[in-house]
């Protein structure tokens, strides 16, 4: 529904970061709460291990390439080792021909290593691709079905944030980091197998660093993790200032606010730069620590393989020395890689961890279990003793009881707030009621499944929802398999025809964003034109010409008469001179049903309405 200012729409609760409170919404995002890492990246497993095929073709490609990798320092040690001191003499020797075969396998090994290089980068890609759009499209599956309180107390600016950013770092993590975890586990063990057949004693030197190693690393990473988890927040909440600013641009502009809305963005952003800043800086740091640590066993290695050398012991020689030392290297390498990747992996597991929380959040409740037709429905709706609240603590409606009989026109008025929108919001299930029933031909909705029961109801707000798309395709967005003749006499009853006439492209002109290329008394008759080709058993019009001038009113007016016949039709309006004519007008006050009647009979009264309807037309604010 529109959250616009009429009636009594539900909150929808903004936070400005700058500023401490801000409501519920506030307090969940600059809470930093500890994440469930574990389960984050099983979560993250199934999806990749979606793609089974892809998958196991580039494990084997990995391992083929791993191996191609561990041969390069054994062949490069045997071509070593084929030059000898002789002991007699004094001079050196070379064995030309096991050196040209061990030179001749060694540019094989190098060449089908990057030959395995290149496909294991497109599987990755295909893997990556296909992980994400699994993703994307179980997430934007889930957004379509969350109920309407979750997207009127989230900013949509965030939610659009974990459907883009979050989603593309998971991305680039799948594609790039978690491609490069697997091949450094592989590396990590074929190396250190290597270095066990050439030299425990020198393999167990070398271990002395890993314990050193995974230390810092895992300081380092829990003292780093803040910071890429409220980055990723503050982005969602950047990208919600800046929805926020774009759609209301209008009003900031006419209100002078410009000057507000920069600072207020400035110290958002500000603050995500400041953020952002530590990440990388915290990030960065892991990387040469790491190094250094790598050198330093690079260095024990060689001293102890000297010494080994010298003294003889062990039996090693010089090719055997610069093996350990080239695997060495691939030992400690993959740790350094990990540590590198590990800020794109940790801004990934924040990312995914918020597209889950979204994944969890309850879907819509459904349970209507009743086979109703929409052509039997004759649209008498019965609102009993209903309760409900946005807020816990603020109901809004307090008993309401109503009757509106198949075919009748009901009017409903009141105050700003005082539950007329609301009444809208639970007929259509928007919004479950606390307590009450509100029934249709006798049969509760809640056993109505959701779709017959909005199928069965159209509605036209005061703020028309238009998509940029063709007139066609908009008026026939409730009715997509309507014939073009239908949809013609659909535009004709609703008056939109003379106008679409004249478009250079006719129906078939693009729309532009929200159809602002029309005035908004066309968008008007584009709306009650879709609502006339849905057919409806009911109809609601709510404020449906609040916007327009006098003038467009008339026509939108004459639109509506043929639109509301025959059909159970409920108006929303705070203008009251375009509801005379209604069978039942009903003021709504304090969440009940203050009085109920016709136009003349409630002026008669001298009530509410009577109230409403003499300060409205003496030019008071109501």
């Amino acid at each position: 529904m529109n959250n616009g200012s009429k009636g009594n729409n539900p909150p929808v609760i903004q936070m400005d970061p700058g500023r401490r409170g801000g409501g519920p919404m506030s307090a969940r995002m600059n809470a930093e709460k500890p994440k469930n890492t574990r389960k984050t990246v099983g979560r993250l497993l199934h999806y990749i291990g979606r793609s089974g095929t892809v998958l196991i073709a580039l494990l084997v490609i990995m391992v083929l390439v791993t191996v191609a990798e561990l041969l390069g320092p054994f062949f490069q040690a045997k071509a070593i080792d084929t030059i000898a001191k002789d002991e007699i003499t004094g001079k050196l020797t070379v064995d030309m021909a096991a050196l040209q075969g061990y030179l001749i396998v060694m540019a094989v090994v190098f060449i089908c290593s990057a030959v395995l290089s290149y496909f294991q980068g497109i599987l990755a890609a295909h893997l990556s691709q296909r992980t994400v759009r699994a993703m994307r499209n179980d997430l934007f599956r889930k957004i379509s079905r969350l109920p309407i309180r979750y997207t009127d107390t989230h900013r949509h600016g965030d939610i659009m944030s974990r459907m883009t950013n979050d989603v593309e770092n998971v991305s680039n993590a799948v594609s790039q980091s978690i491609t490069s975890l697997l091949s450094c586990v592989l590396t990590l063990v074929g190396a250190l197998v290597m270095m066990l057949y050439y030299s425990p004693l020198m393999t167990l030197i070398a271990m002395v660093t890993i314990p050193i190693s995974i230390f810092v690393s895992s300081k380092l990473g829990k003292f780093m993790r803040k910071y890429f988890v409220r980055q990723q927040k503050l982005l969602g909440q950047l990208n919600g200032q800046v929805e926020e600013t774009v759609t209301s641009y209008k009003t900031v502009v006419a209100y002078g606010k410009e000057p507000e809305s920069v600072e207020k963005f400035g110290e958002l952003s500000s603050q995500l730069c400041t953020c952002a800043v530590s990440a990388k800086v915290w990030g960065s740091i892991m990387g040469p620590i790491m190094n250094f640590i790598g050198n330093l066993q690079y260095v024990l290695i060689a001293a102890t393989g000297g010494w080994m050398m010298i003294t003889g012991k062990g039996g090693i020689s010089i090719g055997s020395i610069q093996a350990m030392l080239q695997y060495s290297k691939k030992f400690t390498r993959p740790i350094n890689q990990i540590a590198n990747q590990y800020s794109s992996i940790l801004t990934a597991l924040a990312g995914a961890e918020r597209i889950f929380e979204i994944m969890d959040s309850p879907e819509e409740i459904d349970e209507g279990p009743r086979d109703v037709s929409i052509a039997d429905m004759r649209g008498e709706i019965e609102f009993k003793d209903i309760h409900f609240g946005y807020m816990p603590e603020e109901p809004v409606l307090k008993g309401l009881n109503l009757t509106v009989h198949p075919g009748q026109k009901i009017a409903i008025v009141g105050a700003t707030g005082s539950g007329k929108t609301t009444v809208v919001n639970l007929l259509t299930r928007f919004y479950e009621v606390d307590s009450g029933r509100i029934t249709i031909d006798g049969v509760d909705i809640t056993e109505i499944p959701k779709s017959t029961l909005r199928h069965a109801i159209s509605i036209v707000l005061q703020d028309t929802v238009l998509f940029s798309d063709t007139i066609r395709n908009n008026i026939k967005y409730g009715h997509p398999e309507a014939s073009d003749d239908k949809m013609r006499a659909a535009t004709a009853t609703a008056k939109a025809d003379t106008f679409i006439d004249r478009l250079p492209e006719g129906y078939d002109t693009l729309l532009a964003e929200s159809g602002s290329n029309l005035s908004q008394g066309q968008r008007q008759l584009l709306a009650i034109a879709r609502a006339v080709l849905a057919d409806p058993k009911i109809l609601i019009l709510d404020e449906a010409t609040s916007n327009v001038d006098t003038r467009t009113e008339m026509h939108i007016q004459q639109a509506m008469v043929a639109l509301m016949k025959n059909r159970t039709s409920l108006i929303i309006a705070h203008r009251l001179s375009t509801i005379r004519d209604a069978d039942v007008i009903v003021v709504i006050r304090d969440g009940v049903v203050a009085e109920a009647g016709d136009h003349d009979t409630l002026l008669a009264l001298g009530g509410e309405y009577s109230k409403l309807y003499q300060n409205q037309f003496a030019g008071l604010s109501t």
